[in-house]
């Protein structure tokens, strides 16, 4: 089992940046392909970023191309989410998530894919 806590949500205004963490327990971290995800009220839950358990590899949604980074660090067993030009429309409960794969090369996109989910970080970002 696997346990999977996010931190580093908050309100911030448009433009500004926010940094969020997930600190995972329970499971050699290195076995794990790593994933953010986001759900905005009446909305399906959305990839944002995955990241390769090597951490050579990552993936981003088309949407936040070019403003947030996925990286990890597996000494300390977290990933990361740095999002740098916050938008009204980011605004959401911002999940991560673990995939225990053999792959070390390998991303995944779909929630289904996933089978380790934290409790969500809310991320407000005003106008």
């Amino acid at each position: 089992q696997v346990q999977l806590v996010e931190s580093g949500g908050g309100l911030v205004q448009a433009g500004g940046s926010l940094r969020l963490s997930c600190a995972a327990s329970g499971r050699t971290f290195t076995s794990l392909a790593m994933g953010w995800f986001r759900q905005a009220p009446g909305l399906e839950r959305e990839f944002v970023a995955g990241i390769s358990w090597s951490g050579g590899y990552t993936a981003y949604a088309d949407s936040v191309k070019g403003r947030f980074t996925i990286s990890r660090d597996n000494a300390k067993n977290t990933e990361y989410l740095q999002m740098n030009s916050l938008k009204p429309e980011d605004t959401a409960i911002y999940y991560c998530a673990g995939n225990p794969t053999a792959y070390a090369s390998s991303t995944y996109v779909y929630p289904g894919q996933y089978d380790y989910w934290g409790q969500g970080t809310q991320v407000t970002v005003s106008s």
